[in-house]
């Protein structure tokens, strides 16, 4: 067992309350990560709500994994409130809980103390992410050099964010055969949230950039290699490593500037501009978000910036 915690391939650093608890309480924290969250964004998050937790209990006096108690959660959870957004209190809060209900299920703990702990209220009609109007979108991507592979694959990729309403994390997982021809037509198949996959037939626009970076790269004779990719030094051709979401969110923030946009967006903005964009063009809320694979369209609602239009128009009438 011992060998197999030290080969675990998760990256986590055991906090002391729990290495301190035997190799059973070890073992079971570590499979918590490790079976039960696969998403990779969730388990980072849920790990790095853990870690300052148990971290936080330590510093506070408490000795054993065992000596954690209702108080201390709701405790850390009032002092969070201060620095953290509730969102992000909430997330903590349900990583504890999670955690603590798994450990509970494995005879680690009798008690979960997290359980009977309320989160900050929250509720939000509509999101955050900021968004582009179309024609910035439009500049956005005539602005980006095509002459290179780098110019094709970040023109190719935003593109896919906006007319295809792709996560990022869907984007970047997806392999060359995932772009492909149905009907006579050019289809998209993304990898969504929960293992969901989910197929999209191409806006014209966005078959037309995909068809030149294919093309243009060389990508098209390798079916099972990433589609979107680092660009290795000094050569300035793609290499054989995937690109990663910090990677796509530099792209991103430094395409922008170089197009005079000056919202910090981030690779959030252009699923939210697309969605926004398709219903203001007369596209249904319930179209929206079967497009953008959301289970409810009380989500989808999030992205549509539509009344913002409105406010700034009421705003204008305050002539003074």
């Amino acid at each position: 067992m011992i060998s197999l915690i030290s080969r675990s391939p998760l990256d986590l650093t055991l906090p002391v309350l729990v290495s301190s608890a035997g190799e059973r309480a070890r073992l079971r924290f570590l499979e918590f990560f490790a079976a039960q969250i696969r998403n990779p964004n969730t388990r980072r998050a849920y790990a790095r709500a853990v870690s300052d937790f148990l971290s936080w209990c330590a510093d506070f006096g408490v000795t054993e994994l065992t000596g954690v108690t209702p108080l201390h959660v709701a405790t850390w959870i009032e002092f969070s409130g201060r620095t953290l957004s509730a969102p992000s209190v909430k997330q903590a809060l349900a990583a504890l809980r999670h955690l603590f209900d798994w450990l509970v299920t494995g005879q680690v703990l009798t008690l979960n103390p997290a359980a009977s702990v309320r989160g900050p209220a929250h509720s939000a009609r509509v999101g955050k992410t900021p968004v582009l109007e179309a024609a910035e979108a439009r500049a956005l991507l005539d602005s980006i050099d095509v002459s290179s592979p780098a110019g094709l694959r970040d023109r190719a990729l935003i593109a896919l964010m906006v007319f295809s309403f792709a996560r990022i994390g869907a984007a970047l997982t997806m392999r060359v055969e995932d772009v492909f021809v149905q009907n006579r037509r050019l289809w998209v198949r993304l990898r969504e949230k929960g293992g969901k996959q989910h197929v999209m037939p191409c806006h014209h626009t966005l078959e037309d950039y995909l068809h030149a970076y294919l093309d243009g790269t060389g990508l098209a004779g390798e079916p099972k290699g990433w589609l979107f990719r680092t660009i290795q030094r000094g050569t300035g051709q793609l290499s054989e490593r995937r690109l990663e979401q910090s990677d796509a969110h530099a792209m991103v923030r430094r395409r922008a500037k170089a197009a005079g946009i000056e919202t910090a967006i981030g690779n959030h903005t252009f699923r939210a501009t697309g969605v926004t964009a398709y219903l203001k063009n007369g596209g249904t809320l319930e179209n929206a978000a079967a497009m953008a694979n959301h289970a409810s369209t009380r989500t989808t609602q999030l992205y549509d910036r539509r009344r913002e239009d409105i406010s700034l128009d009421e705003v204008e009438r305050i002539r003074v």
